[in-house]
């Protein structure tokens, strides 16, 4: 019985590798992000908001939807567990504008597929 579970601890570690290298190879694959200067970082977070309580069956094309109305998005990112894969529960959206930011805290306590989600903005 021991042996049969280190072989299977030992496979699910294989399978953690695995997945790290993936994530790696991920980060590595969109290097303009990284590479980025404080300055351009601290620019693209004021135009940029926080959405929480969002729902975990949510997509980026449905919050795209939801903020359409705030101004034009960039990209909408839904955060997810490194391991598992699964949706945290909350999302950032970028806007090519920051006029766009204030437009969207209008949003706050809105009803997003049946659940209040909060809008929230970089200081």
């Amino acid at each position: 019985m021991i042996k049969a579970r280190v072989k299977e601890m030992e496979e699910e570690a294989e399978k953690i590798k695995q997945m790290q290298n993936e994530v790696e190879k991920m980060a590595h694959s969109t290097p303009g992000l990284l590479a980025l200067s404080p300055e351009e970082k601290a620019e693209i977070d004021s135009r940029s908001i926080y959405v929480g309580n969002v729902d975990y069956g949510a997509t980026a094309e449905e919050l795209e939807q939801h903020f359409h109305g705030c101004g034009s998005i960039n990209r909408v990112t839904i955060q997810c567990d490194k391991y598992s894969g699964h949706p945290k529960g909350f999302a950032y959206i970028e806007f090519a504008d920051k006029d766009s930011v204030s437009t969207s805290t209008a949003l706050d306590e809105s009803l997003f597929r049946g659940r209040q989600i909060k809008v929230g903005i970089f200081l």
